[in-house]
């Protein structure tokens, strides 16, 4: 797959972009539901909650915390994970400004 082009579009959109693209994975999208569950965790609970090793799973929330999804904070030797709820917030906003728009301008 070539390059995503990302100049001409806003800051928003392009940052948007990265978070939907990062949910865009079943494990990740799995991860956020386990998550919003229960308000932090370790990342063993969610090693036995997913059908993934370790390792792949961990790649996973390296991705969901660069974009801003989750947070993570060190307890020991485990990291303890939760959703980042200003960054959630901004992408229920950025769907609710689209769908307000599609509610406004029914043309189908």
């Amino acid at each position: 797959m070539g390059i995503t082009k990302t100049t001409g579009f806003t800051e928003e959109v392009n940052t948007m972009s990265e978070i939907l693209k990062a949910l865009g994975h079943p494990a990740r999208l799995s991860i956020m539901h386990y998550l919003a569950k229960s308000p932090s965790c370790i990342c063993n609970d969610i090693v036995m909650e997913l059908p993934l090793a370790q390792p792949t799973i961990s790649r996973h929330l390296s991705e969901l915390k660069r974009v801003g999804l989750i947070q993570g904070q060190i307890s020991g030797k485990n990291i303890c994970y939760c959703i980042n709820t200003q960054t959630w917030s901004e992408v229920l906003q950025h769907m609710e400004t689209i769908t307000v728009s599609l509610s406004n301008n029914k043309k189908c």
